[in-house]
């Protein structure tokens, strides 16, 4: 298979010279071993794997003898099977100047977040990846980050093909899983049945002790049914049969598994009747679409549920410039108690940046209207706009703009 460069490579090696230890999280099979291995290639580091059985026996059993035997600089992968290694890791930490000692892969869950935070506090720096973003997949990588300014966009918009609304929703039915990408229609119903029923119904029982594994399936149906929208717990306990505890605390599993991202609504001391409850989106589009039956890219394309489906795929590559970025950005959305609403708000050093997303390629420029609510806050408003399915970066006034979603 032929490797396909990640976006997160740059952060990672950077923080690597930072820090003793870095680990990246996330979902099953989006490419985290993969990356690190990489990134290995021409460097003298040891590689080892607990999901070798007696590898993970005798890190375990004696993880001082494990890690004089693989000594750093160590990539040790799916390190949250043997958690046994992290005061170890943290003595050689300490015991060292050396930056970049440790790379460790960890599939996400609260347990090795908690153990990793409680061992190796200051020494441990913690990146996110997700699934293939669409720069990925194209083979373009932007070297700044999003500026929402016009002119910002129609130079980013010289580095990519034209804004095509099939090419759009194969990506968005296919997902980014980079195992999936080169596989028929059938096969992809099949890694997807064999991902859930391999990976996360076993993470659900072995990790987080949940014991009604059908009920645990209908949830993770439920959640895809309800993607892009207000998470109703009542709503998803109902669809599942199970109480609205039940379904807080799966929500939480899910998240933590990087299955879901809660998107959450903007407060402000400003501004009274805000909603508080955040939304729900999946970190891949491609397990919700499977999850929903949605057997084809037309047939997602031209159902009912394409717009919330293009409003999640939108969600998530912001989500995926944010956590490969360089600045430090925090994204929620808008919604009173009037029923206005900013579908997203980028916050970068106290500037606020509208945006609107739309399945269209003319969207009405009344959306604008929205953002006016956020002139009450003492907080700039700065550049925003539509992303949309235009061809091309358009300016709409003095602030905002069209924005074709595939330059994101």
């Amino acid at each position: 298979m032929i490797y396909i460069r990640r976006e997160l490579e740059r952060k990672f090696l950077r923080m690597s010279e930072a820090f003793k230890a870095v680990m990246v999280v996330g979902a099953r099979q989006v490419g985290k071993s993969t990356m690190l291995k990489q990134l290995a290639k021409d460097q003298n580091r040891a590689y080892v794997t607990m999901d070798d059985t007696q590898l993970r026996q005798f890190a375990q059993s004696d993880p001082k003898l494990f890690l004089q035997t693989y000594r750093p600089p160590i990539l040790i992968d799916e390190v949250q099977k043997a958690p046994e290694l992290f005061e170890r890791i943290k003595i050689l930490c300490d015991e060292s100047e050396e930056k970049g000692l440790f790379w460790l892969t960890g599939s996400q869950s609260k347990k090795l977040m908690k153990k990793a935070g409680d061992s190796l506090a200051g020494r441990l720096c913690v990146l996110k990846m997700y699934s293939l973003s669409q720069h990925e997949l194209l083979g373009i990588y932007p070297e700044n980050d999003i500026d929402f300014s016009f002119s910002a966009w129609a130079d980013r918009k010289r580095m990519f093909p034209e804004n095509n609304i099939v090419d759009t929703f194969e990506r968005i039915w296919r997902g980014g899983m980079p195992d999936v990408q080169a596989l028929d229609q059938e096969q992809m119903q099949e890694y997807f049945n064999s991902y859930i029923e391999t990976y996360l119904m076993r993470d659900a029982v072995d990790d987080n002790g949940i014991t009604d594994t059908e009920g645990f399936r209908k949830f993770l149906r439920a959640c895809a049914a309800f993607t892009g929208q207000l998470l109703n717990y009542n709503d998803l306990a109902v669809s599942a049969g199970v109480t609205g505890a039940t379904a807080k605390e799966w929500v939480k599993i899910l998240q933590s598994m990087g299955i879901i991202t809660l998107l959450e609504p903007y407060s402000s001391n400003e501004l009274k009747r805000l909603i508080k409850t955040p939304k729900l989106y999946f970190c891949d589009t491609g397990l919700c679409a499977y999850l929903s039956s949605w057997t084809s890219r037309d047939v997602l394309m031209n159902g009912a549920a394409a717009g919330h489906y293009y409003e999640n795929h939108v969600v998530g590559e912001f989500v995926r410039n944010v956590a490969y970025g360089k600045n430090k950005v925090n994204l929620n959305f808008y919604r009173d108690q009037n029923m206005k609403e900013i579908d997203l708000i980028a916050e970068e050093n106290g500037v606020l940046h509208p945006v609107e997303i739309k399945k269209a390629s003319e969207p009405d420029r009344k959306l604008l209207r929205a953002f006016s609510v956020l002139k009450e806050t003492a907080k700039h408003v700065g550049n925003g706009g539509i992303v949309c399915m235009t061809d091309v970066p358009l300016p709409i006034d003095e602030k905002n703009s069209f924005i074709p979603s595939n330059i994101i």
